[in-house]
């Protein structure tokens, strides 16, 4: 009779208009007083109702039927009576848990009969891990090292074939954390000017919520809570700032990464200073960049373009101090310091000439020098700044702070021995020029003493009448010495009527030119 310990039989029997029932419970007869009033037979269908069902009334039902002049029939039914579901509940073994550290134990009760369990995290079905045990036909629920996501709500669902019931939610508070600290810097730079604002957030996950303690370079500061802000910094407020979060429950803490805030003041009053205001090539000269405020880089350009050091250059104290070892004159133009930090920037320049010289120190001027003429001597030298100039004449001072010596109408004394001194004020040093030996000479002379000893180059000969034209160059007038000197004059083809002659004296180059005329 499979679960039920009891089988009813009732038999209805229609032959000759007559019913014939038979009840029976097996293995006993439904006589007993627990049927009184319950039981109703329907003749016409063979129907048998019980009423005021009890589980006592769970059982197998069986049926004879005695058809007229026919083989009986045999039907059999089982009943079951269930209790509805009623008054589901759980009870946990503990509420306040720690994560990776604690077991927890749910237990689910209920009335009713034949009942199932089906336990509900949220609204997903918890079924049975490593991690999870379904124990007491599934009315136990236990969970070994619970974490942050067995916090529930827990859910028991009970049912049977006839009534479902659902719990009350249970939930659990599971602490966990500190973790995944987040230090926040708001402005988010490194950098910050003297009294600017600052704010620094600490965020991590934890529950219940952690405490917090702040760290300025490793000292502890008096500020708590999750935020710090930083109101009109001041350089001293400069370092590494980290915090510290601490949770009470699972009594672990957690120290963020340093955050470095750097506070700087903004450069100003930049400047480039030499060590001498007047360098001198040989020696040694310093240029330093100085500025107010927090200097962090410096940067050297020349004439408008990256400084390149060569071998006579040193740049030393963190590019403050340019020194020249030995400086040169091409060591001049302008030099630029830039100066920087994060939050600002400022430049300064400096223009430096580097005195030299006097050096090759040279006379421009003739050499002979006719009588009575203008004598102009120049002198030149390579010098900064320019060299001052005196004149001697045979190592006779004759003239100062001159570069051109003039003499007019110069006579036979003024032949003599030319020397230019050049001075530099700066430097200090003198340089003289070789000598210029200079001649005065009579060309007047000297031409008529040319002229009577020129030869005669004539093939054919002519007297010369009275009534000739010479003319020579206009400032030698001699016409009359030459109607006495030339009596003679060429001419190859008789047409010719002119000899060109070039004289040269040791002074100048005359062209003297003789025109002559024939009958």
């Amino acid at each position: 009779m499979g679960e039920y310990s009891s089988v009813y039989s009732w038999i209805w029997d229609r032959s000759n208009l007559r019913l014939r029932l038979q009840l029976i419970r097996c293995p006993h007869q439904m006589g007993g007083p627990e049927y009184e009033g319950r039981i109703i037979l329907f003749p016409s269908t063979g129907s048998l109702e019980l009423r005021s069902l009890t589980l006592n009334d769970s059982a197998s039902y069986s049926v004879i039927i005695f058809p007229a002049g026919a083989t009986a029939q045999f039907g059999r039914t089982t009943l079951a009576i269930y209790d509805k579901v009623s008054n589901v509940s759980v009870t946990s073994s503990s509420t306040d848990l720690v994560e990776f550290s604690g077991s927890v134990s749910l237990s689910c009760s209920a009335s009713g009969s034949s009942l199932s369990f089906l336990w509900l995290n949220g609204s997903s079905e918890v079924t049975a891990s490593d991690r999870v045990q379904l124990t007491d036909g599934g009315s136990s629920l236990t969970i070994i090292t619970v974490t942050r996501f067995d916090q529930g709500p827990f859910r028991c669902s009970v049912s049977n074939p006839v009534s479902t019931g659902t719990s009350d939610p249970v939930n659990l508070s599971i602490s966990y954390g500190p973790e995944h600290m987040n230090l926040i810097l708001s402005p988010s730079q490194g950098y910050f000017a003297v009294g600017s604002d600052i704010s620094l957030t600490c965020s991590v996950g934890s529950r219940p919520p952690a405490q917090f303690k702040w760290f300025l370079n490793g000292d502890q500061l008096p500020d708590t809570g999750s935020e710090i802000r930083l109101m009109n910094v001041q350089m001293s407020q400069s370092g590494n700032y980290s915090c510290q979060a601490f949770n009470g429950k699972t009594l672990r803490s957690q120290t963020s990464q340093p955050s470095a805030i750097g506070v700087l003041e903004k450069i100003s009053a930049s400047s480039v200073k030499p060590s001498t205001n007047l360098p001198v090539e040989g020696t040694s000269v310093n240029l330093t960049c100085e500025a107010s405020g927090s200097v962090l880089t410096r940067k050297w350009m020349k004439d408008g373009s990256d400084l390149t050091p060569t071998d006579n250059m040193t740049l030393s104290d963190n590019n403050r101090v340019l020194t020249f070892d030995t400086v040169t004159r091409k060591d001049s133009g302008e030099y630029f310091c830039q100066i920087s930090n994060p939050i600002s920037s400022d430049g300064a320049k400096y223009v430096m000439t580097v005195n030299y010289g006097p050096e090759n120190v040279q006379i421009k001027g003739p050499n002979k020098i006719n009588i009575k003429g203008t004598l102009k001597l120049t002198c030149s030298a390579e010098s900064t700044p320019s060299a001052r100039f005196t004149w001697f004449l045979n190592g006779t001072e004759v003239l100062t702070n001159s570069a051109e010596y003039i003499k007019e109408e110069v006579g036979f004394s003024d032949s003599a021995n030319y020397i230019c001194q050049a001075w530099n004020n700066i430097t200090e040093r003198t340089s003289s020029s070789v000598v210029q030996g200079l001649t005065v000479t009579d060309s007047t002379k000297i031409l008529r003493n040319k002229i009577q000893n020129k030869k005669k180059i004539c093939m054919r000969t002519f007297p010369l009448q009275e009534n000739n034209k010479y003319k020579l160059s206009d400032d030698l007038p001699f016409s009359r010495v030459m109607s006495n000197v030339w009596t003679e004059a060429s001419c190859q083809d008789c047409r010719c009527s002119a000899v060109i002659t070039e004289i040269q004296f040791e002074i100048i180059v005359l062209t003297v030119t003789y025109l002559f005329k024939f009958n």
